[in-house]
């Protein structure tokens, strides 16, 4: 099962966001406009959405932004909604510095993390 995380009041910190949520629940991410979606490494499996809730206000903790912001599951998509109705306002890092592995999936924002995890591919 896919599992969808509105980010429009978020767009500022998705593609940092992304990279921690797949990492935490082992999930492969794909971006989309104004939200991400993260699918199961294998077919059979399932992500827990509790651990995509839990990681993503992790996250937002981390930030310092977890009483700006609350997280919403309805069905098989999460919203992270502004309370105060104000969006993170930041500049956002481009998305061409983000790099994808063409066979899982992994997403990361460092070519030499990239180029490292595509060798084991390889192997």
């Amino acid at each position: 099962m896919l599992i969808i995380i509105d980010c429009r009041d978020v767009e500022a910190i998705k593609n940092e966001l992304v990279v921690h949520v797949s990492d935490q629940v082992g999930a492969v991410p794909s971006l989309k406009l104004h939200e991400f979606i993260l699918s199961p490494i294998n077919e059979n499996e399932t992500i827990d959405q509790n651990k995509v809730i839990a990681s993503i206000k992790e996250f937002l903790d981390s930030i310092g932004e977890s009483r700006n912001f609350a997280v919403i599951s309805r069905g098989n998509t999460i919203s992270i909604t502004s309370i105060s109705g104000k969006p993170i306002e930041r500049t956002p890092k481009p998305t061409s510095q983000m790099f994808s592995c063409v066979h899982c999936g992994h997403v990361t924002p460092y070519e030499v993390v990239h180029n490292l995890h595509m060798r084991i591919h390889y192997l």
